[in-house]
């Protein structure tokens, strides 16, 4: 089952952040496997379509999956291997479409964060049309029970979740946040490498955005996140969350501010972005800024920004 499971770390499946009150808090982190702009569009009156009705595609993200297509009730969308896509053809019929109902519709699917020129629809054999993406027919899976399941993705290699690109949905890793002590610093967040996490002052804390692109990002990578987060129990799971960068991708964030590492940090326990150009700083669990008057003591930080 494609949920999140408990285990020695705490587990986390948080999205989107609105502003942050004050260091070392986040009140606006939500749980749960389905993101707020997929709520949102979830709660629409459009279901799978019947005679008559349109049906609606919308990108949401599933736990250890990542982001996936999903109906207008948020069920999860899939991809038959026995299907044809180059020209669609739609090979799941009678048995096989009672345990995997083909979402249906009269006209082409509405569509949430995919691109229109995937979608089409499909002749079945018994006349109806189903949806496409990227010419692949499109099911939901009869024993999923609500949003943010896919009990079908593991039902057999002949099945998986679909992507807003057509693709087949592969398990993904959690990103896994870690702490540990730098001397002259104190503790410090990592990600599950042990590289040390930054914070960039320029992007305002809570503000739900990151200014670092381009240039910038290859210098400081920003944690990425597809799927799960992953916290050591010292650090507080009410202060993670995550936004969606400009190319898309989904970012980590701590406290309100989106965290990064630094490319030229050489190994584990390095620190040598800590107060470069005044505006990077070496992110404490708490989710504040490590106090910016101290120095890790293997390396002296750099002094430009980017």
């Amino acid at each position: 089952m494609n949920r999140a499971r408990p285990s020695a770390a705490a587990v986390v499946a948080v999205a989107g952040l609105a502003l942050v009150a004050a260091c070392g808090t986040n009140p606006y982190a939500t749980s749960g496997a389905v993101q707020p702009a997929a709520r949102q569009q979830l709660s629409a009156s459009t279901v799978q379509a019947s005679s008559g009705v349109q049906a609606q595609l919308v990108t949401s993200t599933v736990e250890g999956l990542g982001a996936v297509l999903t109906d207008a009730a948020g069920h999860t969308l899939y991809r038959y291997t026995k299907d044809s896509a180059k020209p669609s053809r739609a090979a799941c019929a009678d048995t096989c479409a009672q345990a995997w109902p083909p979402l249906l519709s009269d006209s082409p699917a509405l569509a949430a964060g995919v691109d229109a020129q995937l979608v089409g629809l499909v002749t079945r054999p018994d006349g109806r049309k189903q949806v496409t993406v990227a010419g692949w027919p499109v099911y939901t899976y009869a024993k999923d029970t609500g949003a943010g399941v896919a009990l079908g993705q593991n039902v057999s290699a002949d099945w998986a979740a679909i992507t807003p690109a057509g693709e087949k949905a592969e398990a993904s890793a959690p990103t896994t946040l870690g702490a540990t002590d730098i001397d002259g610093l104190g503790p410090v967040l990592t990600d599950q490498a042990g590289r040390t996490l930054y914070l960039f002052t320029k992007d305002g804390q809570g503000s739900g955005q990151s200014t670092c692109d381009g240039t910038c990002a290859k210098t400081w990578p920003p944690l990425l996140v597809d799927g799960r987060i992953t916290v050591a129990p010292a650090i507080d799971t009410g202060l993670v969350g995550r936004l969606t960068r400009a190319d898309g991708r989904n970012q980590v964030t701590v406290g309100g501010w989106p965290v990064y590492t630094y490319a030229k940090d050489g190994a584990p326990g390095e620190a040598t972005g800590h107060g470069a150009a005044n505006t990077w700083y070496a992110v404490e669990p708490s989710g504040c800024k490590v106090d910016p008057s101290r120095r890790p003591a293997t390396a002296t930080p750099t002094t430009g920004g980017y």
